[in-house]
């Protein structure tokens, strides 16, 4: 339901009025008319989704990964119908993680422009820091530095620093009529001159096209702005290696009972392999030590004709299972094969009461701080999924968000947090010797934990890739 919500931008009344009034096609209309087909992966549907859920995000772009003539390209498409494109933080960082990925993976970039720029009353969240909307601009001649294409169609208005996201590309198409491109619009003129001038003669696509030469392509229509944009990437000689159609079973258990399967109850954990079963090829998989440090599953298979190591959560993560999970890292590292992560911490054992509890502890904090350095280490692609709970320093080990992994997704049923809020009754304070707590302080901070802890607050703030359904993992 938060999915389709997303789906709908600035809701029903403001798609009628960017479609009917202003004449523009809504963005995802737009991104059919560029893709090869329908395989489209969307990054972070529900990035700027405020609480309690109900509202609209508020991201005001759309960001993810698809194909133009044959290409993979990241796409980043300012969604006009949420507070006109306006560039909040929360917009910045998508747009910062998209290309994040198109650096990463050397995706070519298509910037769809449709942008009243920065939200002003938020400025100091947006303008001045290294991670702001500027470094956008940097990540473009980075990008193209490093042979990387950046292309871009002003399909709306460009106003402000929108407007630089265009002139730095490599090459730009504008749309008659409704494409407007300039640092300050005509209110700005009026106020600071007193003079009237047209959108159209202060920045239209015709004066852009024959007097700035700030736009390389003018196309009178949308649609012939997206096939001039197909046209361009058929020649700029961007071929990366070709992939082979792999031929591939499926899981010999149907996808469609991850949905059953999937994990609500943090206190035990599920049996990964059961999970496994419905992910890989065949429901084949090459188990590495099988029979050592059990609560870690680690071994070989293949998902949709890949060949992938995986490293799964199968209990807590003991002394014997991070250094079998230490081990399988750095071989996966040797033999450049990716990595699969799957995280579903268990809840930790109570703090250690003798000295040789406090002994076996320190044990494995020793043998999880060496699986720690081989996952961050390891020079291969890592895609973390979290299917379950992902408490503290395992969430490091597993790959989690500060590890960067090339991607991390949650299942809707994820919690992302320090300490699991069911597994402790009481919280010490500062300077409180009977460690007892106030009630209502510890009933205060265990619903704090539950709301923060929950997939979509995680993916709200694009702490993550997306939220996805269990039964779509293996495509996503």
């Amino acid at each position: 339901e938060l999915l389709e919500m997303a789906s709908k931008g600035g809701g029903e009344n403001a798609i009628l009025r960017h479609t009917q009034r202003n004449k523009k096609l809504f963005v995802r209309e737009r991104l059919k008319l560029l893709l090869d087909d329908e395989s489209f992966l969307e990054l972070s549907p529900l990035a700027g989704l405020r609480m309690p859920y109900g509202d609209v995000p508020a991201a005001g772009c759309l960001t993810g990964i698809g194909k133009i003539c044959g290409v993979w390209c990241v796409f980043m498409a300012n969604d006009a119908t949420v507070k006109g494109g306006t560039i909040y933080p929360i917009g910045v960082k998508k747009q910062l993680r998209a290309q994040e990925i198109a650096m990463q993976n050397r995706l070519l970039s298509v910037y769809l422009v449709d942008s009243g720029g920065a939200f002003l009353p938020l400025q100091s969240e947006l303008f001045p820091d290294k991670l702001h909307g500027g470094r956008v601009f940097y990540n473009e001649a980075i990008m193209s530095a490093m042979r990387i294409p950046q292309v871009a169609v002003v399909c709306g208005s460009c106003v402000a620093g929108g407007a630089y996201v265009p002139t730095m590309a490599e090459e730009t198409v504008i749309i008659d009529k409704i494409g407007t491109l300039f640092l300050a619009g005509p209110p700005l003129v009026k106020a600071a001159t007193g003079e009237y001038v047209s959108p159209e003669d202060l920045g239209g696509a015709k004066l852009h096209s024959k007097v700035s030469g700030c736009s390389d392509h003018f196309a009178s229509s949308e649609k012939e702005a997206y096939e001039c944009i197909r046209n361009v990437i058929s020649t700029l000689n961007y071929d990366p290696l070709p992939e082979e159609a792999v031929e591939h079973d499926s899981p010999l258990y149907s996808s469609d009972e991850l949905l059953g399967l999937a994990p609500q109850d943090y206190r035990c954990t599920l049996p990964v392999k059961l999970i496994l079963s419905r992910l890989m090829d065949g429901s084949r998989f090459q188990e590495f030590k099988a029979n050592y440090g059990t609560t870690l599953v680690t071994g070989f298979g293949h998902v949709e004709g890949h060949l992938v190591g995986i490293v799964a959560s199968n209990g807590e993560l003991s002394h014997d299972a991070s250094l079998k999970g230490s081990h399988f890292v750095q071989l996966c590292s040797q033999r450049s094969i990716p990595i699969l992560f799957l995280q579903n911490t268990a809840p930790h054992t109570a703090e250690p009461t003798s000295i040789s509890q406090a002994e076996a502890h320190s044990n494995r904090l020793k043998a999880q701080a060496s699986m720690m350095a081989a996952v961050a280490c390891a020079a291969v692609p890592k895609i973390t999924i979290v299917i379950g709970g992902c408490y503290g320093s395992e969430s490091y080990v597993m790959c989690g968000r500060s590890f960067s992994p090339n991607f991390l997704f949650l299942w809707p049923n994820a919690r992302v947090a320090l300490v699991d809020s069911r597994h402790f009754s009481t919280v010490p304070r500062a300077g409180d010797n009977d460690c007892t707590g106030d009630e209502s302080e510890l009933k205060h901070l265990k619903e704090k934990l539950e709301e923060e802890s929950s997939a979509f607050y995680s993916s709200a703030r694009l702490w993550d890739d997306g939220v996805i359904l269990p039964q779509n993992t293996r495509k996503v």
